[in-house]
């Protein structure tokens, strides 16, 4: 059976070079970081040339660089530190963030008694930027947490913007820039966000790794305590090979970045195209999308929309109805709910992400399968 991955917004295939690199530090550079030998300092080097790595690609310093297991720890550490430990009063996000944003909005919201106002989002799933300098202008210490790219949607965020409006009005900018980092230039000399987080495994580097940027400027207080690592930010051995495979897809991304752009852009309009001339009625999800997430509505009956995915997955194609977290959800996308009418929520809607390693066949394959259906 033919097997198609068409689901990279929630995991990317890792490249051989970065298992290559993580396989090289597993045996050479296992010692422990924190170590004064010579063995703990080979593998510390690893750990700061990876960092520096990083922030050359990213336009920062590498002490602004913090290794942490996922974007969603770094999120969780950031709001929370902003609210105990910056005096934020009130967090400004949207209503299609992240759950990893949303949850720990709430959770801050029910600890602590914080305000929060949720922009409003348009049917194409932009974000009101008239309401965000409204509400910016009351002088409330304020955090603005918001996606660049919608992980369900694609639909872009200004983040230019948005980072300008927040430094205007004095207010904090946390940035999740998980479906971005890797797959555009992010340059944190000219857009004053203050935090930033991503992960590996949205590059094609390894799970269980991912950082966050924090602006020099601030200072966090410890996630864990125990040890000094992360310059006693985040105490815990770190994961040497995680890191190094990191640091190696971040900069394998970057190499190849115009090429693969162009590609994989050329695959999402084909795919668009194929799609609307199988299925005349089929309708985009969002505008102002990012290059490599098409999310669409097809005009399949409801008894067709339950199995789905079941039946795209017998034929060996892997897809999403929204995020990879909601998959198995009854309930509609939170993401899509804020968007569509009732009529439109009710049809199947799939997120098709794409990847270097997809081709033309691949769609083609995927378009069978859906007529099938």
């Amino acid at each position: 059976m033919q097997k198609v991955y068409l689901d990279n917004a929630a995991t990317t295939p890792i490249r051989q070079e970065v298992i290559d690199e993580m396989v090289r530090v597993m045996q050479t550079d296992f010692g422990n970081p924190s170590s004064t030998h010579s063995a703990g300092r080979s593998a510390k080097a690893v750990i700061e040339t990876s960092r520096k790595t990083i922030a050359k690609l990213l336009h920062c310093a590498a002490p602004e660089i913090v290794f942490t297991s996922s974007a969603t720890e770094a999120t969780n550490w950031i709001l929370r530190s902003a609210v105990k430990d910056f005096g934020v009063k009130r967090i400004i996000t949207s209503k299609v963030e992240h759950h990893a944003t949303l949850y720990t909005v709430k959770a801050l919201q029910e600890e602590f008694g914080i305000a929060v106002d949720y922009l409003n989002v348009n049917p194409d799933g932009s974000l009101d930027y008239a309401q965000l300098q409204e509400l910016l202008q009351d002088g409330v210490k304020t955090l603005v947490s918001l996606l660049h790219v919608n992980n369900e949607t694609g639909v872009m965020s200004d983040m230019v913007r948005i980072a300008s409006l927040c430094q205007q009005h004095h207010a904090l900018f946390h940035c999740d820039t998980v479906q971005s980092v890797g797959k555009t230039v992010i340059n944190l000399q000219q857009v004053p966000i203050d935090f930033l987080v991503s992960s590996a495994h949205k590059f094609h580097g390894p799970k269980g790794i991912g950082f966050a940027f924090v602006r020099k400027s601030l200072v966090l207080q410890p996630l864990l305590f125990g040890g000094e690592q992360e310059k006693g930010w985040r105490a815990g051995t770190e994961a040497v090979h995680q890191i190094a495979g990191m640091a190696k897809a971040l900069e394998l991304a970057h190499e190849h970045l115009e090429e693969e752009t162009r590609y994989i852009t050329d695959l999402k309009t084909y795919c668009l195209n194929q799609l609307q001339a199988a299925f005349p009625d089929v309708k985009p999800n969002g505008s102002n999308t990012f290059y490599n997430i098409l999310n669409v509505a097809l005009p399949f009956s409801p008894e067709k929309t339950a199995m789905i995915l079941f039946n795209l997955d017998i034929k060996g194609i892997a897809v999403s109805r929204g995020s990879a977290c909601q998959s198995g959800s009854i309930k509609p996308s939170h993401v899509l709910a804020e968007m569509l009418s009732d009529a439109d929520l009710a049809k199947p809607s799939l997120r098709i992400s794409f990847s270097h390693y997809n081709t033309k066949a691949d769609i083609d394959y995927l378009i069978k399968a859906l007529q099938e259906v």
